[in-house]
């Protein structure tokens, strides 16, 4: 290498410049400080901390015949299983085995060629055979020349983090296939609801029946993709179950973030739904005045807490003689999830506050 100038260090083209003209230049691996360079002394402190931190590194000298590994600390023994004897003088693809992917090995490769940083996950073999998930990090190291001198290794297991990764997917891809099979039932039901409301000549009942069903369906078709996490967001639920009564900004969300079961959706859904074909009826929504309706929602330590207030609705002389088969319903469906539902009958209009107890600490 010819000499240069005191204080200057040698003009860089990185490999991968020259391969690719859009790659970014490598010379900022080279450009390092001198505080940061090992000296003798320093190498010392080097391998004294590799040797007790916890992520599994190795070094391979690119200057050698097919790349040797030339350290390996504790932490990388231990996560494959083999001697210090048995790892060094080999190259890393030792750790490969029958399943590893081409591709993602071929991505190391191209790395190690262009002098650059990597990456990627590998599925790699311990020294008894059994694999694991490998994210390795990959890059040059160069002396105070700008001479390459070698490849740093970090390991990493992710064999965990993988794994849960295929649960999650595979959870999504089964609440797909649920909700598809629910929109399935859910038609059929509303189907032989209404064959048999014809037939028996209550079609204004069976009409009632299928709104409830179909509130139902809102309310499922909205979260089951959120299901197979456990919780799910409340808000996009809320909306989708009321959206056929969002009609000319007559209806003002006010709730936040909350989440909830995915269990707790048949009552909010049916509740909503009841609240709402109440106030097309009789009260906020029953004329083309300007009656409007607000909801709110919240968690409230381990409960969810939903609250109906309507205003501008025809004048409300106290509570109703009797309750309504809607009102009936509520009723027992709340009670049956041990919650509450509390109802004031104001003059501007129906104020209702339902809470449901949520299990454990979400």
């Amino acid at each position: 290498m010819a000499d240069h100038p005191e204080g200057q260090k040698p003009a860089f083209t990185s490999q991968a410049s020259l391969n690719d003209p859009q790659a970014r230049p490598r010379s900022d691996m080279r450009d390092v400080g001198d505080e940061d360079r090992f000296s003798d002394s320093s190498g010392v402190l080097f391998e004294q901390a590799m040797a007790q931190t916890r992520m599994a590194v190795c070094l391979s000298d690119p200057n050698q015949p097919d790349q040797p590994i030339v350290f390996a600390n504790r932490a990388f023994r231990r996560l494959t299983g083999y001697d210090e004897a048995e790892i060094l003088g080999r190259n890393c693809r030792f750790l490969q085995g029958p399943k590893t992917n081409k591709h993602a090995v071929a991505k190391v490769r191209e790395a190690i060629e262009n002098e650059d940083v990597v990456v990627v996950e590998l599925l790699n073999y311990r020294k008894d055979g059994t694999p694991f998930w490998n994210a390795l990090h990959l890059g040059p190291i160069y002396d105070s020349q700008g001479n390459l001198i070698y490849f740093f290794g970090s390991q990493w297991d992710v064999s965990d983090v993988r794994a849960a990764r295929a649960e999650e997917r595979h959870a999504r891809e089964m609440a797909r296939e649920l909700s598809h099979r629910m929109k399935n039932m859910f038609a059929v039901i509303s189907g032989i609801v209404n064959v048999m409301g014809r037939v028996r000549g209550v079609e204004s009942e069976a009409a009632e029946i299928n709104s409830r069903i179909h509130a139902l369906g809102r309310a499922y078709e909205t979260t089951l993709d959120e299901a197979s996490v456990g919780l799910i967001d409340l808000g996009p639920a809320v909306k989708a179950i009321l959206e056929p009564y969002d009609f000319d900004d007559r209806l003002e969300f006010l709730g936040n973030g909350a989440q909830v079961p995915f269990s707790a959706m048949s009552l909010i859904g049916l509740v909503l739904h009841e609240l709402a074909a109440n106030a097309t009826r009789y009260g906020a929504w029953a004329d083309e005045g300007g009656g409007r309706v607000q909801l709110d929602w919240q968690r409230q330590g381990g409960d969810v807490v939903l609250t109906w207030i309507e205003t501008g609705g025809p004048a409300i002389d106290g509570v109703p003689a009797e309750k309504g088969t809607g009102a009936k319903i509520m009723d027992r469906m709340v009670a049956a999830a041990r919650g509450t539902i509390e109802r004031d009958w104001k003059p501007e209009g129906l104020h209702a506050v339902l809470t449901v107890p949520i299990e454990g600490d979400r």
